[in-house]
C-alpha cells in the first residue's frame, strides 16, 4: 500500500497510540473528579499542558485543548468576533480558506458582521497590499491559513503579523492544522492559533488553540467550565497525553526529515510533470513541502483517485473534507484554474514516513493508469 493523503488524516505513531492506551487503562478517571484517582488523571492532563506549551514556546495558560482544527477554528473566530463585536463587526479572511473557517465566516455575516475575503495570486497567495486596502477602523479579526490544505500554497504569515501589529487591533488568528511541524512559524505576533491531533500522527478528537494571554474569548460550549472555562465537557485525557507525544516526535521529525520530505515532492513533481496531459497547480517555490495537486486533461479527479485506488493507492481530491460535495468556491477556482482542470485535479499529501521507493512505485503506476485512460479516450 502507497498512502499519499496524509493531509486528510495521519497514521498515528505507534508511541502515542501506545501512550493513549496505557493512559486510557490506567487512568481513566474523569480529571474534574475530587478523589485522588481522578487529581492523578489531572496531573496528566496538565502536564501535558505544560508540555505542549514548552513545544511552541508559549505559556501553559494559552493552550486550550479542542476536539481538533474544526472546533478551535470556530472557537477562535467565533470567540473573538462576539468578544469583541463593540469594538466593530468587520472580518477578513482569504478566498482560499478551509470550510470550517469559510463557513463561520458565512454564518457570522448572516448575524450582522462584515467579511472581507481577500484574492489570490495564480499561485495561491494573497498580496500584502490587498490586505493593507481591507482594513477598516472597525477591523477586529483577520484569519489566514498558514499552509493550504488542497494545494500547499503557504501565507506571508510572518509579514501579516508584522503588519497587524502595528495597531491593537485588529486581532490575527492563523489555521495552521496543515503547517505544524512541516513550516516554522513565529507565534510572537500571532493572537491566535489552531492544530489537529489526527494530521500530525496523534489521533482524532484532539487538538489544540493556542490562545494569547491577553485575548478574550466568548465560549462556544457551555457546561461545567472546563479548559479555562472556554470549552466545557470532560477531557479526553488520554487522547491529550498522546497529543503531546505526537506534536513532540513531529516537530523532531521536522527537524531531522523536512529535507528528505522537500526531496521526495521535488521528485514527485518533476516525475509528474513530464506525463502528457498533466497540469501541476502547486508552485514548489511558494508551497509546504509534503503536498502536490495536479490535473490531468479531460479526466474527473475522482476517476483517478479510483483507478489508484485499484493499485492500492491512495489519495483524494483536492480537500477530502470537500472531496464528497463540490464547494462553490475552491481553491483552484479563486486561483483561476479553469473548472475543466479544477474538477480533474487529485492532491498528494506526504508524510515523514514516506519513502522514495514508494514515489518511484507511484509514478510507474500512474504512467500505467495515464496510457490507459488515453487508449480508451482515443
Amino acid at each position: 500500500m502507497i498512502y499519499f493523503d496524509n493531509s486528510a488524516t495521519t497514521k498515528p505513531y505507534a508511541a502515542a497510540l501506545e501512550t493513549y492506551t496505557k493512559v486510557a487503562s490506567h487512568y481513566f478517571a474523569n480529571p474534574s473528579s475530587l478523589h485522588k484517582f481522578g487529581q492523578k488523571v489531572r496531573e496528566l492532563h496538565e502536564e501535558a499542558r505544560k508540555q505542549i506549551a514548552t513545544l511552541m514556546s508559549a505559556r501553559t495558560e494559552e493552550i486550550i485543548f479542542t476536539s481538533g482544527g474544526t472546533e478551535s477554528n470556530n472557537l477562535a473566530i467565533k470567540g473573538i468576533a462576539h468578544a469583541y463585536q463593540n469594538r466593530g463587526k468587520h472580518l477578513i479572511t482569504t478566498q482560499v480558506e478551509h470550510p470550517s473557517v469559510k463557513n463561520v465566516m458565512q454564518e457570522l455575516e448572516q448575524n450582522g458582521f462584515s467579511v472581507t475575503y481577500l484574492p489570490v495570486t495564480e499561485t495561491g497567495q494573497i498580496r500584502l497590499e490587498d490586505l493593507k486596502k481591507a482594513l477598516r477602523k472597525d477591523t477586529i479579526l483577520v484569519s489566514i491559513m498558514h499552509v493550504n490544505n488542497e494545494v500547499g500554497a503557504v501565507q506571508p504569515i510572518q509579514e501579516v503579523a508584522d503588519l497587524l501589529a502595528e495597531t491593537e487591533m485588529p486581532l490575527f488568528h492563523v489555521d495552521n492544522v496543515q503547517g505544524f511541524a512541516k513550516m516554522e512559524l513565529d507565534l510572537v505576533k500571532i493572537d491566535a492559533m489552531s492544530i489537529s491531533g489526527h494530521k500530525l500522527h496523534g489521533l482524532r478528537g484532539t487538538g489544540v488553540l493556542y490562545k494569547k494571554n491577553k485575548l478574550n474569548l466568548q465560549p462556544e460550549m457551555l457546561g461545567g467550565g472546563q479548559e479555562l472555562g472556554l470549552r466545557s465537557g470532560t477531557e479526553n485525557t488520554a487522547g491529550i497525553v498522546a497529543l503531546a507525544k505526537a506534536m513532540r516526535l513531529s516537530l523532531e521529525d521536522f527537524q531531522k526529515k523536512v529535507s528528505n520530505l522537500t526531496n521526495l515532492r521535488d521528485f514527485l513533481l518533476a516525475e509528474i510533470s513530464k506525463l502528457d496531459g498533466v497540469t501541476i497547480h502547486t508552485d514548489a517555490a511558494s508551497s509546504a513541502p509534503q503536498i502536490i495537486c495536479f490535473s490531468v486533461k479531460k479526466q474527473r479527479g475522482e476517476v483517478l483517485v479510483h483507478a489508484l485506488e485499484e493499485k492500492e493507492v491512495f489519495v483524494s481530491t483536492t480537500s477530502a473534507c470537500s472531496s464528497r460535495a463540490k464547494l462553490e468556491s475552491s481553491t483552484l477556482h479563486a486561483m483561476k484554474v479553469p473548472e475543466n482542470q479544477a474538477t480533474g485535479a487529485i492532491r498528494l499529501s506526504l508524510s515523514y514516513e514516506n519513502t522514495s521507493y514508494e514515489a518511484e512505485q507511484f509514478i510507474g503506476i500512474l504512467k500505467d493508469i495515464l496510457q490507459k485512460i488515453n487508449e480508451v479516450v482515443k
